[in-house]
């Protein structure tokens, strides 16, 4: 699965000289938390709600309405904006998205393509890929099988559910390097696996965990 799959395609940017109160009023009125910073078609930042938070005046403050309209007048977005940016591109795997978000402890990426950006992915993205990618939302089985971690292992599964007549639409693997061991998580497009499950035991194969997911 590609970035170019789950980002926002075209999303919402301002410019880095553009006033603070503009950059609020998009907050507001659009709802969002996260928007890009341009400086003409080039990213030099990205901005939050949080940001702007920060260096507006607090409700604490003493100063008057006009006082805060006068200073927030005089500022502009790249005084709230994060400089230090990280991008991806549409063509990189989500996965990597995931781990660029994950090391750099941020929840968005503008996604940039010949130097335009041209999406943005953000945490909920990558959960709702997360979701879709072990089939969560699907209709059928759902059963972890606790193995060995050896050659074979996978191949032999599979067999054995075809046999059967059963159809994995979603499956992943969790190792456990310390034990040598791994689980399988399978998703079957049936709510009737039963008869699969007491095949797989029977070869030995320890089931862990069945979830049945109804429409």
């Amino acid at each position: 699965m590609y970035v170019k799959d789950r980002m926002t395609k075209d999303p919402v940017s301002i410019q880095a000289d553009a006033p603070i109160n503009e950059l609020i009023g998009l907050i507001r009125d659009k709802g969002l938390k996260r928007i890009p910073v341009l400086d003409g078609e080039k990213v030099v930042g990205i901005v939050t709600d949080g940001d702007v938070e920060k260096v507006s005046p607090t409700k604490a403050t003493t100063l008057s309405v006009f006082e805060i309209n006068y200073l927030l007048s005089k500022m502009t977005v790249k005084d709230a904006m994060s400089k230090k940016v990280f991008t991806i591109t549409p063509d990189d795997l989500i996965e990597e998205a995931a781990i660029e978000m994950r090391a750099n402890r941020i929840s968005a990426l503008p996604v940039v393509e010949n130097g335009q950006l041209v999406g943005i992915v953000t945490e909920s993205d990558l959960m709702d890929a997360l979701i879709d990618m072990l089939g969560a939302r699907v209709v059928g089985t759902r059963f972890v099988i606790y193995t060995e971690d050896k050659p074979g292992i996978l191949a032999d599964v599979c067999s054995e559910v075809a046999k059967m007549g059963g159809n994995i639409n979603h499956m992943a693997v969790i190792k456990y390097d310390d034990k040598k061991a791994a689980d399988l998580i399978l998703r079957l497009d049936t709510l009737d696996a039963e008869p699969i499950i007491q095949r797989l035991e029977s070869k030995g194969y320890k089931i862990t965990s069945v979830i049945k997911k109804r429409g």
